[in-house]
């Protein structure tokens, strides 16, 4: 069997984030996108590798904010209309599950 085919999906909490981000790789992430019903293009992946670029530096979830401001390099003042475009269920809800981040607590979604 290719090791492309199948994806083993690292162990979840009862809210589906990772218990252990380090276990995350893209397949997680195409795997978890699917099941709360998002296709991944571009935009996403810049994002969820911007989050996982952070968690490496600082070993926590970046803040919606730091996200935020990286969309406005991309997107001059739209970066959090875009970040909401892209995760319409919300940042924590989307995008810190499917980067394979723990559930963030006590700070700000955006």
């Amino acid at each position: 069997m290719d090791a492309h085919t199948e994806v083993d999906i690292p162990p979840r909490d009862a809210e589906g984030y990772l218990i252990e981000p380090d276990e995350w790789d893209e397949g997680v992430a195409e795997i978890i996108a699917g099941e709360i019903g998002l296709a991944l293009a571009d935009d996403h992946w810049d994002v969820i590798r911007f989050m996982r670029g952070f968690f490496e530096e600082h070993r926590v979830a970046a803040d919606a904010r730091f996200v935020i401001k990286h969309l406005d390099g991309r997107y001059p003042g739209e970066g959090r209309s875009r970040l909401f475009e892209l995760f319409p269920y919300g940042y924590v809800a989307q995008a810190c599950k499917i980067a394979g981040m723990k559930r963030p607590r006590g700070w700000s979604t955006g």
